[in-house]
C-alpha cells in the first residue's frame, strides 16, 4: 500500500487550505510590519515586546513542525521514552529564562548571539561559533522545509516537492514583507491554532479508541514500546535534553527575542513558554501509540502522526492536522529565517565586509538574505536524503558543544577564552564521531560532555579575568 492509497484529503481541499492560510499569514505579516521603517523595528520589533506576545512567540517557535511530527515518530520507534524524551526540550526554555534576563542586562544594545561570543571570547571563538550556528540553522531550516512536504504528501498525496515549495515560499514571503514584528505577531495567532488542534486531536483519539484498547494492542504487537528499559531510548532521553539546551542556548532565534523583549519580560516569557510547551510532545506522541490498535500501514516513520490522525478521525482529523502543523511549521520557519538572516548580515556582512553600511542598506541586505536563505533551503530540501529525526539530530552534536561556553561565559568572570574555543571544536568533533559510530541518539550527549570537561579544566588551570562592562558595546552609528 502506498501513500496515495492512505491519503485522506483530496488534493484540491489541501491546496485550498494551504492557499487560505498562506493568504492569512501574508496579510498578517503586512499588517504587523506596515509601520516598521527603522532597522531596529524591522529586526527587533523596537525592543518593546510585552509578556503575552513574548510568551506566545517563544512557545510557538519551539512547537515546530518537528515537534508535531517527530514526537509521534519517536514514540512510534522508541515508545514511552521517545515522547517523554522529546518533552524534555522544555528544560532548555526553562533554563534559558534567567539567561535571557542576564543577556538583556549585560548587553542592552546587542543584536545577535554572535555579538556576545565576539565580545566575550574574541574573534577566533566568534568565527568558530558562527560556523556552528549557521550550519545548525540550515539543518533546522531543511528539516522544517522537509516537514512541509512530508505533511502534505502524507495527508493528500500532493507530491513532496510541491507541498514543500509552497509552504516554504509562504513563510519566506511574509517574513520578507513584515520583518520581526510580523514573525512574533503571526506566532501569537499560530500558537492558539496549535494548542486548539492538539487538544481536539488528543480528545478525539482517547474518545475513539480508549486507553485500554491502545495498551492491549501495544502489549500484543509492539511490547517493546511500553518497556522502560530500552537502552537506546534512555540514552535518547538525556541526549534530547542536552540537544534542546544547546539549540536554545546558542541559537540567534532565542537571543533576538531576549534583546527584543521589554526590560523585565524575558525571564517570565521563557518560564511560561517552557511550562506550556512541555505537555505538547507527549500529547502529539501519544497519537502514534494508537497505530497498532488501528492496524494502520505506515509507509515512513516520519509520516506516522498525520496518517494515524487522518485514519482515525477521517476528513476532519486530516484538516485539523494540516492546519495545526502548517501553523507550527510557519511559526518556526519565519523565526529561523529572520534570526539567521540577522546573524549573516550583522556578523558576517556588516562586521567583515561593510562596517560603514547605513541602516537602510543593512535593512535591505537583511531582506535579500531572507530570500537567499529560502532559495538555498529549497535546493537542500529537494533530494530528501534522510528522515526528519536523523537530519535534526545530526546538528545536535554541534550545538551541544556550545552549552558550556555560553553558560560559563555569561556567569563566570574567569572562564578561559581559549578553553571555550577548544570546547566548541573538540565537543563537535567528538559528538559527530559518536553520531556515526554509535547512533543519532548520543551525538549531543557526547558533544556536551567533552565540551564541559574542557571548559571546566581550562578555567581551573588557566583562569582569565573579564570585565562585564566590555559587553555593553555602544549602539552602532549607522
Amino acid at each position: 500500500m502506498n501513500v496515495q492509497e492512505t491519503a485522506i484529503l483530496e488534493p484540491g481541499i489541501a491546496w485550498l487550505l494551504i492557499a487560505l492560510f498562506t493568504a492569512l499569514y501574508v496579510g498578517l505579516g503586512w499588517y504587523f510590519g506596515r509601520k516598521d521603517k527603522e532597522l531596529d523595528q524591522f529586526v527587533l520589533a523596537g525592543r518593546k515586546v510585552g509578556l503575552a506576545v513574548g510568551t506566545a512567540t517563544a512557545m510557538a517557535t519551539w512547537v515546530t513542525s518537528n515537534t508535531t511530527m517527530m514526537a509521534p515518530q519517536l514514540a512510534y520507534q522508541m515508545g514511552i521514552w521517545g515522547m517523554v524524551g522529546y518533552s524534555l526540550g522544555a528544560v532548555g526554555l526553562l533554563l534559558f529564562a534567567p539567561l535571557a534576563k542576564r543577556i538583556r542586562t549585560l548587553m542592552p544594545n546587542g543584536y545577535t548571539s554572535g555579538d556576545f561570543v565576539r565580545l566575550r571570547y574574541g574573534n577566533v571563538a566568534w568565527r568558530v561559533f558562527l560556523g556552528i550556528s549557521i550550519f545548525y540553522s540550515f539543518g533546522w531550516l531543511v528539516s522544517l522545509g522537509m516537514a512541509g512536504g512530508v505533511l502534505t504528501h502524507a495527508l493528500s498525496g500532493i507530491p513532496y516537492w510541491q507541498g514543500m515549495t509552497v509552504i516554504l515560499g509562504a513563510c519566506v514571503a511574509y517574513t520578507l514583507i513584515g520583518g520581526f514584528r510580523a514573525v512574533i505577531g503571526t506566532d501569537f495567532i499560530q500558537s492558539i491554532l496549535i494548542l486548539i488542534g492538539l487538544v481536539v486531536l488528543a480528545w478525539l483519539v482517547i474518545g475513539g479508541i480508549g486507553f485500554d484498547e491502545i495498551h492491549f494492542s501495544l502489549e500484543l504487537e509492539r511490547p517493546e514500546l511500553l518497556t522502560l528499559m530500552m537502552p537506546a531510548a534512555i540514552m535518547f532521553l538525556f541526549n534530547n535534553l542536552l540537544f534542546g539546551m544547546g539549540e536554545i542556548f546558542h541559537s540567534n532565534v532565542w537571543w533576538t527575542r531576549a534583546y527584543s523583549f521589554r526590560e523585565g519580560v524575558g525571564m517570565w516569557a521563557y518560564l511560561l513558554a517552557g511550562l506550556f510547551w512541555a505537555p505538547i510532545p507527549i500529547v502529539a506522541g501519544f497519537i502514534a501509540l494508537a497505530g497498532p490498535a488501528l492496524g494502520t500501514n505506515i509507509p515512513a516513520a516520519d509520516m506516522v502522526g498525520p496518517i494515524i490522525s487522518a485514519e482515525l478521525l477521517g476528513l476532519a482529523g486530516a484538516i485539523i492536522v494540516l492546519i495545526m502543523v502548517f501553523a507550527a511549521l510557519a511559526s518556526s520557519l519565519d523565526s529561523l529565517l529572520a534570526a539567521t538572516a540577522m546573524l549573516v548580515v550583522r556578523d558576517i556582512y556588516y562586521r567583515h565586509l561593510r562596517p560603514h553600511a547605513s541602516a537602510d542598506h543593512l535593512r535591505n541586505a537583511t531582506k535579500v538574505t531572507i530570500l537567499l536563505l529560502g532559495v538555498v533551503t529549497w535546493l537542500l530540501c529537494l533530494p530528501r536524503i534522510t528522515t526528519l529525526a536523523e537530519l535534526l539530530y545530526f546538528t545536535g552534536a554541534f550545538v551541544a558543544s556550545t552549552i558550556w561556553p555560553i553558560a560559563a561565559g555569561l556567569y563566570w568572570r574567569r572562564t578561559n577564552r581559549w578553553g571555550a574555543t577548544l570546547a566548541m571544536v573538540a565537543g563537535s568533533a567528538a559528538g559527530i564521531t559518536a553520531y556515526f559510530q554509535i547512533g543519532f541518539y548520543v551525538g549531543a550527549l557526547v558533544g556536551a560532555a567533552v565540551s564541559m570537561v574542557i571548559v571546566l579544566l581550562t578555567t581551573w588551570l588557566r583562569p582569565q579575568e573579564f570585565d562585564w562592562e566590555q559587553l555593553k558595546e555602544p549602539p552602532p552609528k549607522h
